[in-house]
């Protein structure tokens, strides 16, 4: 016989493995504001009657809506990168098919007696089952990008733009809520982490995540009422670039709630 010898790590079962996890710390950016209230009140003007039109041609009198409030709040973005992977071992049960006449094989010591198929039409014929290991790797990579409610975000949606010095100065000064410790960690892991089926033993297994940035825009809300209704409306305007932004109707609790959904 051929002795083999190997220099692989110890491998243990997977019922007993860890999983090692490699988390980066969370990076926390605050956008400048680029643009000047006036800028955006300007040009929030030109639009305030569309927000009370009616059947696309109902249009109410430009003094028949009134600014009410304009107010500069931030939106979080989250972009986060992972990583997973699992080095193991599963069950799997080779065929082998025999010689007729052949009454025994030995393979590694150990002796086989063949055996005709269930199903097979062929009194002659033989196999011998073998159940070995095999060892395979599994790699999973994503990167997302989304907004409070859980919603996928484009890049062009985060305008490049110079970042607050004290990032944490502005957040407290606008009371802004902060995104739950650990809940982007959590939605990615959930994504990425799928042990697969039949696993025997496992060599190493790692979750890892290498990028981790929550990014905090600058936004402008203004309010308009019409005066002959008491109906109230809002534009948004991003605190950056000046574009007009269309939201839904979801509220931050709700948002979270939507995050968290994503979670196991």
């Amino acid at each position: 016989m051929t002795e083999t010898t190997s220099d692989e790590k110890i491998v243990i079962s997977a019922e007993s493995t860890p999983l090692r996890e490699r988390i980066k710390s969370r990076k926390t950016i605050v956008y400048e504001t680029l643009v000047d209230p006036t800028v955006i009140k300007v040009a929030s003007e030109k639009l305030k009657q569309e927000l009370f039109t009616r059947y696309w041609f109902f249009k109410p009198k430009a003094e028949e809506i009134q600014f009410v409030s304009i107010d500069k709040y931030y939106e979080p973005y989250i972009v986060i990168s992972g990583k997973y992977l699992i080095d193991y071992y599963r069950r799997f049960l080779y065929t082998v098919n025999v010689e007729d006449g052949v009454l025994e094989v030995i393979l590694f010591n150990n002796k086989f007696v063949p055996k005709r198929p269930e199903n097979s039409t062929t009194k002659d014929s033989g196999v011998i089952r073998l159940e070995g290991e095999e060892r395979l790797t599994k790699e999973a990579k994503a990167s997302f990008i989304f907004d409070r409610y859980g919603r996928d975000a484009t890049l062009e949606r985060l305008p490049s733009a110079p970042s607050e010095k004290n990032p944490k100065k502005i957040i407290a000064k606008f009371r802004i809520e902060e995104i739950p410790k650990n809940v982007e960690v959590n939605f990615v892991r959930d994504r990425l982490v799928k042990r697969p089926q039949n696993i025997k033993r496992v060599v190493d297994e790692v979750f890892e995540v290498a990028e981790r940035v929550v990014i905090y825009t600058p936004e402008f809300k203004i309010i308009y009422k019409n005066v002959k209704t008491g109906e109230e409306k809002a534009l948004v305007f991003d605190g950056v670039t000046s574009e007009r932004i269309r939201h839904g109707k979801s509220t931050i609790s709700q948002g979270m709630r939507t995050i968290k959904s994503h979670i196991k």
